[in-house]
């Protein structure tokens, strides 16, 4: 560990262990976070089993003291209440009432002698309650389901979880899942720099797997879908080790998506956009009541866009749509249809240009980060994206529920590019007058994905503890073809002026570098228990795996290879609620992740990755406010990683890899007032090869530091009434793109700018009202940088791109 690190972090640990030890508590009634209006008919019961009926419905934490409920019945609760306005109802007659402790939880208390008894209340709050698969009021999100998959209060998690919420997303002007984590702690995005095709980003040293909706997209070499930000309410990036209730994913961390969901409540938007490159776009989004009891729900999405890119002949063309229907079958039990549709045509705009020209300086200058190096004639990137799937819930009584998750998805790609010569050497691929080789890449991928989660929930005390068990079972077979052929010998380009149009010819398929069929089967049991006695919460988990993988490979007389890999993964975390809104909590997670896809052959069978994680750390909620802060400092190590040594002259590969990260993580979250909303985030990270021939060495992509600022302020008196202001500055500190740690693998730190300007229309004519225009800026200076360089290729950041919007919501 450097010094510069070593004297960050044990102060941070100290910090932290101090806020675990000191007397926080200090107990504080507050205004309570109302529920949705929902009909109840609910007879007289027992009152613990009563309470917890209407909790669990709404999301609610409640701790109940048996001693105080033992022999209580609840009074019956009858017609159109909120959540706490119905528990207020159950209480009536008992002598107890809620009490709220800290963000997000509730308990019971006896009612004092002499204390007037409230009447019964019942306040529709409909906009203000937040489910953590829904929308969100504003840049703070109160509730999450990443990690535990259950409605759970996001500062009483015992994990480092960032949200992304709507409006943030759209405050920022995001237009990829790059740019809506980039002002998150733990995370590189835009590894690679400017790419249309895929969004490259690393946690905490690793490529995060993604959810959407609870269920897992397919990954591929090259035909992984790039998801549509716009048909999102919300994205949570969980840094750390999941497998225990997610199955196999990598350590650094994951990212939950949740897509727009049909509402109640009707709402229109459409929004034009033109900007930078030739930049059009339109996006629209509607939702509302089919039918006048709200028994039928739809919602559509979509996003048409028509845009040049930084890079000159290559487009960035998308045409998406995402229809979704919910049926509230009965009180108890809903099933929403989710689909979407995805056509991308575009290119490769990160452009792997040569060391020389970027990184080394040259007699022929510098390659201007607009070149296309290739041919435009003969490059393609075409992907088409459908999935089908449904998000199905029902409550079988006050205890348990059920809940199912079911899509399938197909994703269709052909990809055709060409690149320069791939190394440095003296006199190589690019010479002193700009001369260069080239090879072309072509590929054809098709991944369907067939992916089922069932999980039973079932809320319940034993004693003094109150438990929220989750018992799931899931299920996944993926299928993909994968062909990828290497063209030599083509024509030479000059990297300065480029000819197009020179005959190039594909290779033909008994060429293939891979040429393979893969199915894989995967199945998953797991068991979580987030247990509360009185302020303590105790999670205990554990998943068994069981993956299925067989390879044909078509290029090499079809020779298949089988594996079989079974692994159980757990995790354990304990925390401490305080009435004012502090959670210290201390954690321990493991993951898995097999060996598959163009690595694998028919000689060879790799053991899965193995990680575990320890992680120390405090949030802070002040009640009744909304603000999160928190801190972590985590400790992970990855066994099993496959390295390469040269024995003799071959290479010879083993799993005698092991890595090790650890860091600190900062981050505050705050609506501040309704005028000024803030986002700021802090890394400091370390990462070293344990074993292997780098041993000593960082990881790649992975800087020792970053920071973030964005913060908006928006009028609403005065002569600036309806205008508002957005600035950001982000700073990543300089990494290593390959694995040897050279000089011309390393990228030098630098710090870019965005800014926004917004006003709402409406403020100047209420016949205006639900109009609205924007202008954003990512990199507003327009900073000329390096995002990274392997040792054999350079890739530009993203260059200066300014968007106007106009928006009308009705």
């Amino acid at each position: 560990m450097s010094r510069a690190v070593d004297a960050l972090l044990r102060p941070s640990l100290m910090a932290l262990a101090i806020g675990l030890a000191a007397p926080l508590a200090s107990p504080a009634l507050f205004a309570a976070e109302q529920a949705a209006s929902r009909a109840y008919n609910l007879p007289s019961g027992p009152l613990a089993s009563t309470l917890n009926q209407i909790a669990s419905q709404a999301g609610i934490a409640l701790a109940i003291d048996p001693n105080l409920v033992q022999g209580r019945a609840s009074a019956p609760v009858n017609g159109q209440y909120d959540a706490l306005g119905a528990m207020q109802a159950a209480l009536r007659g008992t002598g107890l009432q809620l009490q709220q402790g800290s963000a997000g939880s509730y308990s019971l208390m006896a009612v004092s002698e002499g204390t007037l008894a409230l009447p019964e209340t019942n306040i529709n709050a409909n906009s203000s309650y937040e489910s953590a698969w829904g929308p969100v009021e504003g840049y703070t999100a109160k509730r999450t389901a990443a990690g535990t998959k259950t409605d759970t209060a996001l500062v009483e998690v015992p994990r480092s979880i960032s949200v992304a919420t709507r409006q943030q997303m759209s405050d920022r002007g995001v237009q990829s899942l790059d740019d809506a984590v980039k002002y998150m702690p733990g995370i590189v995005s835009a590894s690679f720099g400017s790419d249309t095709r895929y969004d490259w980003m690393r946690v905490r040293g690793f490529e995060p797997t993604q959810f959407l909706d609870g269920l897992p997209l397919p990954r591929g070499v090259y035909a992984t879908p790039k998801p549509e930000t716009w048909n999102l309410d919300r994205l949570a990036l969980l840094r750390g080790p999941a497998s225990s209730v997610y199955g196999q994913t990598p350590p650094g961390g994951l990212l939950d998506m949740v897509s727009r969901r049909p509402q109640a409540e009707s709402s229109h938007e459409i929004q034009l956009q033109y900007g930078s490159d030739n930049h059009r776009q339109i996006n629209f989004a509607s939702t509302g009541k089919i039918d006048e009891q709200g028994q039928f729900l739809y919602g559509i999405s979509g996003v048409v866009r028509d845009s040049g890119t930084q890079i000159d002949h290559i487009e960035n063309k998308r045409y998406n749509i995402a229809p979704s229907l919910t049926w509230n079958i009965d009180e108890d039990t809903s099933l929403t249809f989710l689909s979407q549709f995805t056509r991308d045509d575009t290119g490769a705009t990160s452009q792997f240009y040569p060391i020389q020209g970027t990184k080394i300086d040259m007699p022929f200058g510098k390659i201007s980060r607009h070149k296309n190096l290739g041919d435009p004639d003969y490059e393609f990137y075409d992907r088409t994206y459908y999935a089908l799937g449904y998000a199905f819930e029902h409550r079988f009584n006050d205890v348990w529920q059920f809940r199912q998750n079911l899509r399938y998805t197909k994703t269709e790609l052909s990809f055709q590019t060409i690149t320069v010569g791939s190394y440095y050497q003296p006199g190589g691929p690019v010479d002193n007058e700009g001369n260069a080789s080239r090879m072309s890449t072509n590929v054809d991928e098709d991944i369907s994905q067939f992916a089922l989660d069932n999980n039973f929930q079932a809320d319940f005390t034993t004693g003094d503890i109150s438990h929220t068990v989750l018992i799931g079972l899931d299920h996944q077979r993926t299928d993909s073809d994968f062909l990828s052929i290497y063209g030599f010998g083509l024509p030479t380009t000059n990297v300065n002026n480029p000819v197009y149009g020179l005959p190039i010819t594909r290779p033909p398929r008994s060429s293939a570098y891979l040429d393979y069929n893969q199915k894989t089967v995967q199945t998953g049991l797991y068991v979580q228990d987030q247990m509360a006695l009185d302020k303590w919460r105790l999670t205990l988990g554990g998943r068994e795996d069981w993956v299925h993988t067989g390879t044909t490979f078509h290029n090499l007389g079809d020779a298949t290879n089988t594996q079989r890999d079974k692994q159980f993964s757990g995790n354990a975390a304990l925390s401490y609620v305080f009435d004012s809104g502090f959670v210290p909590y201390l954690s321990y997670a493991e993951s898995f992740q097999p060996s598959s896809g163009s690595e694998a052959s028919p000689e060879k069978s790799f053991k899965p990755t193995e990680g575990k994680q320890w992680e120390l750390g405090i949030k802070y909620q002040p009640p009744g406010s909304n603000t999160l802060l928190s801190a972590a400092v985590y400790d992970l190590t990855q066994k099993n990683v496959t390295v390469t040594n040269n024995v003799g002259g071959v290479p010879v590969s083993s799993q005698t890899g092991e890595v090790k990260v650890h860091g600190l993580e900062l981050e505050a979250v705050s609506d501040v007032t309704d005028n000024l909303k803030v986002i700021a985030a802090y890394t400091l990270a370390k990462s070293e090869v344990q074993k292997g021939p780098y041993k000593g060495n960082r990881l790649q992509q992975m800087p020792n530091q970053q920071a973030s600022l964005w913060a908006d302020y928006t009028w609403h008196t005065g002569v600036l009434d309806g205008f508002g202001i957005g600035l950001g500055a982000r700073y990543t500190g300089s990494r290593y793109g390959d694995e040897a740690n050279t000089w011309l693998g390393k990228s030098k730190a630098y710090t870019v700018f965005d800014a926004a300007v917004h006003y709402d229309l409406g403020r100047l004519d209420n016949s205006l009202k639900g109009a609205s225009v924007a202008i954003n800026a990512s990199n507003l200076l327009n900073k000329d940088y390096l995002s990274t360089c392997d040792g054999y290729y350079c890739y530009y950041g993203d260059q200066r791109s300014v968007v106007a919007s106009a928006t009308y919501k009705f």
